[in-house]
């Protein structure tokens, strides 16, 4: 029986937001213990040539990570990488620290063994984030930025929103992605759109050559999704992320009102983008997947 399965029934007694920041607390202060550290790894990370794979031009010892929205605050990347992630993505990160919704805001759904989440980017600001990560990077695996939009930003004024959060974080991160697909900050969807996105990169082509990623919505209409990518593309993305979580409340039993779907139940929708994606940009872009990757059979 694994760890998971010992703690499981105890951790869903719990409210799932108190059950992500105890894991989180043992992440930071117990995991990264010596001789504890040594016996995770002994026990999750596999290290073998076969997995190694590079992407836009960074090696990573193997191709399976952790997305964004778990390490909002890149407190926990020493116990995470214990784990076997190839890579960590960290955030969402916005310029102004953040303290999200109104709680309850996070929701378990056993059955479909999914989430539903509502968080509203809660994170403590770039520069709080950077400077933590100014203490570990260049660090032993791979580390993303997530970067997103703060909720009291006008539309007019999300292109330079985005820029700080970059210019801020430029030094302490392998890859970047740009979040425009999350539904718990209003009219964030709004700037999956051509102009926005070819503005997007082209700025951020200014300041890096850094790879740079797109992280799309599940919801978009397709053809407008193929126009979106195809611009980010051309604009000077590394590759697209698909997808993001769900507002497609179809797809669990019981859903609340706000907030987006991820896990297993995000599965069908996120394989159907990514088909989508690989028969019009495979060998065109790097192409990674996300949403309802739990086993090795769906990796």
């Amino acid at each position: 029986m694994s760890l998971y399965q010992m703690l499981s029934p105890y951790l869903f007694k719990l409210d799932s937001e108190r059950a992500h920041n105890l894991a989180e607390w043992a992440l930071k202060h117990i995991v990264p213990l010596p001789l504890v550290q040594d016996f995770v790894v002994s026990q999750h990370c596999v290290f073998d040539e076969r997995l190694n794979v590079e992407v836009a031009g960074i090696r990573f010892y193997n191709p399976v990570g952790l997305a964004a929205g778990f390490d909002k605050n890149a407190t926990m990347v020493r116990g995470l990488s214990a784990l076997g992630f190839g890579f960590l993505e960290l955030g969402t990160v916005t310029q102004a620290p953040q303290i999200g919704n109104a709680k309850p805001r996070l929701f378990r759904y056993e059955e479909e063994k999914s989430l539903q989440n509502a968080m509203g980017f809660n994170n403590q600001g770039s520069l709080e984030i950077a400077k933590r990560l100014k203490n570990l990077y260049p660090y032993s695996i791979p580390l993303g930025i997530n970067v997103g939009k703060n909720k009291n930003i006008m539309q007019s004024d999300s292109l330079k929103n985005y820029e700080n959060v970059l210019l801020d974080c430029l030094e302490v991160g392998d890859y970047f992605v740009f979040n425009l697909s999350s539904p718990n900050t209003p009219k964030l969807r709004d700037l999956q759109n051509v102009t926005f996105v070819q503005e997007l990169f082209k700025m951020a082509r200014t300041r890096t050559q850094k790879p740079l990623f797109l992280k799309i919505s599940p919801d978009m209409d397709k053809d407008e999704m193929l126009k979106v990518v195809e611009m980010s593309i051309k604009s000077g993305a590394s590759g697209i992320i698909a997808t993001n979580t769900t507002i497609d409340y179809s797809v669990v039993q019981n859903p609340k009102e706000s907030g987006g779907v991820s896990g297993e139940a995000l599965r069908e929708k996120s394989k159907a983008v990514l088909k989508i994606l690989s028969e019009a940009f495979f060998g065109k872009t790097t192409l990674i997947s996300v949403g309802g990757i739990s086993n090795a059979l769906e990796a």
